[in-house]
């Protein structure tokens, strides 16, 4: 991600100054807290509509509630209210049907953030036979922003903003053991998820081109949030410690409010960003090859997104 790609100038749009995301619809998964919980609020409060994913039902009614609280959505083009869908992102049913039913009602997107995450302490597979962290924090990402991408070529100047980490950084993929059969251990596979994000933006930034559609990642850094609260055992109580000396949800939110919204990334893509600045990653994060074996294997596991 150290060489920036761009896109015509005439795909881009220029916000206004009082409300630059006045008009917009932002989907977000991720949310009903933390740092995205943040951005929603603040990314509303700039005038976008914000139509979300949750999980959890009473933390999604909760999030839609304060969302409203800082006034209607008037400013969308539809003049629709902002919206939540339920999903469990770590199924490919789900994200199939959500994506679906995002795609039936909406008629752009002009931001997708993919945002939500997780870690755990020991390895789960879902209903569906997928590693739990691979599924929700990989697969999520790919199946979700594939399905959404003809409503976000569709609407000028649109954006793609996927939450990675500085956790890559250690990482390393084995891609003849993505779903840790082998060897697992909780946080260096979320490392190694986190890994994926990049490599993941990095080719769909290339695939995308100069079509219009930017596509960046970031790291929020080390947030204070309900992140590993569900982990269980003794990286729960780790993450629990470390939390005492974290960013705040609103400091860790600011790169992905600025790439989701600052006119001065209109044109960047295929990046990774900290701190509202492109960072340097790790030698794999930078590997085309890497990236494009990641993206076909993720084609032939979920049946989306094949060259």
């Amino acid at each position: 991600m150290d060489v920036p790609r761009r896109v015509s100038e005439a795909a881009t749009t220029m916000p206004t100054d009082n409300q630059p995301m006045q008009g917009k619809t932002v989907v977000m998964t991720g949310a009903t807290s933390g740092i995205g919980q943040v951005a929603a609020e603040r990314l509303a409060q700039q005038g976008a509509r914000i139509v979300f994913v949750a999980r959890d039902r009473a933390r999604g009614e909760a999030t839609l509630a304060r969302l409203r609280s800082l006034g209607p959505a008037r400013q969308s083009v539809s003049g629709a209210e902002h919206a939540v869908h339920y999903a469990d992102l770590s199924l490919l049913a789900d994200m199939k049907r959500v994506a679906a039913q995002i795609t039936a009602v909406e008629p752009r997107i002009d931001v997708l953030v993919n945002n939500a995450g997780a870690v755990f302490a020991r390895r789960e597979l879902t209903a569906e036979g997928f590693e739990r962290t691979f599924a929700t924090n990989h697969l999520s990402y790919f199946v979700v922003t594939h399905l959404l991408l003809e409503r976000l070529k569709a609407t000028p100047g649109a954006r793609i903003v996927s939450t990675s980490s500085a956790a890559h950084r250690r990482a390393r993929l084995n891609f003849a053991d993505l779903q840790w059969e082998h060897g697992y251990r909780g946080f260096v596979v979320y490392g190694c998820s986190k890994l994926m994000n990049i490599l993941f933006t990095r080719e769909l930034a290339r695939r995308l081109g100069d079509g219009g559609v930017t596509a960046n990642c970031l790291h929020p850094g080390f947030v204070a949030t309900r992140f590993g609260d569900d982990s269980g055992g003794w990286l729960a109580f780790t993450l629990k410690c470390a939390k005492r000396l974290a960013l705040t949800p609103e400091q860790g939110a600011q790169t992905l409010i600025y790439l989701a919204s600052s006119p001065a990334v209109a044109q960047h893509t295929g990046d990774y960003f900290y701190r509202c600045r492109p960072a340097a990653t790790s030698a794999q994060a930078r590997s085309d090859d890497d990236a494009r074996r990641l993206w076909d294997l993720s084609a032939q596991l979920t049946g989306i997104g094949a060259s």
